[in-house]
């Protein structure tokens, strides 16, 4: 995808990677609107970084996304570029789930990260496909391809982004509209909760690498443990669902 002149609506961007990427898109020559669900978060961020545009918007409801589309199409005709960033992460063990009177609790990953970026892309796609330049990047994970079994529906619901992305690829390829796809690994951020994630990578690192995979045209973009997840065998795969699990499960047990 072209990195500059673009108008870039980004999920959940008002922190963590969907922050770091809004940054680098500024810096490139982008204007960049950045959505999330609360307004003191996006005032942050527009206080960190002068000139993003800013919607409030829950991703998880069908109004809002409607309402999303409806009012970017409408305040920003020239967009041209959708990052689907936002997402939820949860940890739990399916014999302690209590599913019965808590399943709004965990629907809450499905609708976040299948329902929302299906829904929004199949929204933009064709009034993305009348641009001259176009791109959808869907954020997914290196757990896709290697599954954390602590996280069950999170893993299964970037799978299924990924498969989803495939087949967009595919259906848009004679189209004006890039796909990308971009599988982090664990990133330092506060995903799942403020200090989960501190054994991970730094954002910024992670960030320039993703923007420098942008620059060669990659479609496909992974990062350290991430790119060797999309490499693997079904035996390493196995073995390393396997073996996260052992070193992780006292978590939730």
């Amino acid at each position: 995808m072209k990195l500059t002149g673009n108008t870039i609506l980004i999920t959940g961007g008002a922190s963590g990677i969907g922050f770091a990427f809004a940054e680098r898109f500024v810096k490139a020559g982008n204007k960049v609107i950045v959505c999330g669900r609360r307004e003191a978060k996006l005032q942050e961020a527009q206080e960190k970084l002068p000139g993003i545009i800013t919607r409030t918007c829950d991703v998880t409801s069908v109004e809002d996304r409607i309402a999303l589309f409806d009012w970017v199409t409408d305040v920003y005709p020239e967009v041209n570029v959708l990052v689907n960033n936002a997402g939820i992460q949860q940890r739990y063990h399916v014999l302690k789930s209590e599913a019965k009177d808590k399943w709004s609790y965990y629907n809450q990953e499905i609708t976040s990260n299948i329902e929302a970026p299906f829904h929004l892309t199949m929204l933009f796609s064709p009034f993305f496909a009348k641009k001259k330049d176009a791109a959808i990047i869907n954020v997914t994970s290196g757990l896709a391809y290697t599954p954390m079994a602590i996280a069950p529906i999170y893993s299964a619901t970037k799978a299924a982004l990924h498969s989803f992305t495939m087949s967009l690829r595919e259906q848009l390829e004679h189209t004006s509209i890039e796909v990308i796809e971009v599988a982090p690994p664990a990133v330092n951020t506060d995903l799942g909760g403020v200090g989960l994630h501190t054994f991970g990578a730094d954002v910024n690192a992670f960030a320039d690498s993703i923007f420098q995979g942008l620059t060669e045209g990659k479609v496909e973009i992974g990062y350290g443990r991430s790119e060797e997840a999309m490499r693997m065998s079904p035996e390493e795969v196995k073995n390393t669902v396997k073996n996260m699990y052992s070193g992780m499960k006292t978590i939730i047990e």
